[in-house]
């Protein structure tokens, strides 16, 4: 059973926001406000409503992640407002409104697990031989001259990275960079390493390298 607080700020009751939540044992609790979030114990799944005021939702899901980022945040919103969601929200996961509660329930409690034992984070900075990447101010800079990377391939060259000279596979990759409920296919790895590369340059292309039917690692300097 989770510990679940639901944030809407135009709601009394959690079954107007996510109707199959009623139906499970969860310990729900619906607060109004950001500030109420500040001293929730660790596990505690924090739903936000994203079902009517999409701004408002991505203003407070925004500000909780940048100082709270130890909060497992899930939004609950429509289908027809999916397309809306970005990196940027710092979401854990999300729910449509319409789930069932049996997708509610797995949901929340793999949410609940994630934050119970989130890995210590590594260090902000990390420096490997012309390559420096900023984990905070998601950047990277090849001697000193940035990146012009998109999220995903940040977060692909970071994972890399974590590991010099460890070989990930293509559905290690996937999972831990586009997450367990993506559904696109291994190919989507292939075509990030290549814009990678590309953008790496001729000189520093092969800072990643490739192992023929495994996967890509990064090579140490």
């Amino acid at each position: 059973m989770a510990q679940v607080v639901l944030l809407s700020r135009s709601r009394e009751s959690g079954e107007d926001i996510l109707p199959a939540l009623v139906l499970l044992p969860h310990r729900v609790r619906v607060v109004t406000d950001v500030g109420a979030l500040t001293s929730v114990p660790a596990g505690t799944v924090v739903l936000v409503d994203a079902t009517t005021d999409l701004v408002a939702a991505r203003a407070s899901c925004r500000q909780m992640a940048s100082s709270m980022p130890d909060l497992t945040l899930v939004a609950v919103i429509t289908e027809g407002a999916l397309a809306a969601l970005t990196p940027e929200w710092g979401l854990t996961d999300l729910l449509l409104r319409t789930a069932g509660p049996g997708e509610v329930d797995a949901r929340l409690r793999l949410a609940a697990a994630r934050g119970d034992h989130a890995p210590e984070d590594g260090p902000e900075v990390r420096e490997a031989g012309d390559l420096v990447i900023d984990a905070s101010g998601y950047s990277a800079r090849v001697r000193g001259v940035p990146l012009d990377l998109t999220y995903k391939e940040f977060e692909l060259l970071k994972y890399l990275v974590s590991s010099p000279g460890h070989v990930f596979t293509r559905a290690q990759i996937l999972e831990e960079v586009w997450g367990y409920d993506y559904y696109g296919g291994t190919r989507t790895v292939d075509v990030h390493i290549r814009r990678l590369r590309a953008k790496l340059g001729p000189e520093h292309e092969g800072l990643i390298g490739t192992v023929r039917g495994v996967g890509y690692r990064y090579e140490s300097p």
